[in-house]
């Protein structure tokens, strides 16, 4: 159905077009938000290279949910400001970790991970949750990761019907 032979991955900005791409081929004319999320953390943890744990944790209310992932089992409730993904649910900000392990109050579902991003996922102004990458090496993420990413949440904004009452 999917044919991802020819991604290129030794060029940030290009891989990002490319995955965007396929992304928005993949849910434009569904928009159903739960499968939508399940296929961008199967899109990501397939194509991204040097990564261990790609998916969503969404918003319910004062805390994260574990929603659509690929990787091994994770944390099932984060709550706000707690981690990683918590810091950036409670504070709206993207968070880029270099090193997991100098990150105060970093949640370990993984022992193998040493490096995270996650991005916040608003629509209007309103948080639906974070989308969250691990990777099993230091300082694996930068900015051009975030404007890929950014991109990617966009797409996902622009395709998806989020739920009027998510939490």
């Amino acid at each position: 159905m999917f044919h991802f032979k020819n991604i290129n991955i030794n060029d940030k900005k290009e891989f990002y077009h490319q995955i965007n791409t396929c992304l928005l081929s993949m849910i434009q004319d569904e928009p159903d938000w739960l499968a939508g999320l399940a296929n961008a953390s199967a899109l990501l943890y397939q194509l991204m290279p040097e990564i261990n744990w790609a998916g969503f944790y969404l918003d319910k209310g004062e805390e994260l949910v574990l929603g659509p992932f690929q990787g091994k089992p994770a944390c099932i409730r984060i709550a706000f400001g707690r981690g990683v993904c918590g810091t950036a649910a409670k504070t709206g900000k993207i968070q880029i970790v270099d090193d997991v392990n100098l990150f105060p109050g970093h949640i370990a579902c993984d022992s193998e991970s040493q490096s995270e991003i996650v991005l916040p996922v608003f629509q209007h102004q309103r948080l639906i949750g974070v989308l969250d990458i691990d990777s099993p090496v230091k300082a694996r993420f930068d900015q051009e990761d975030t404007n890929g990413l950014v991109q990617f949440i966009d797409i996902l904004n622009q395709c998806l019907k989020w739920p009027e009452n998510f939490k």
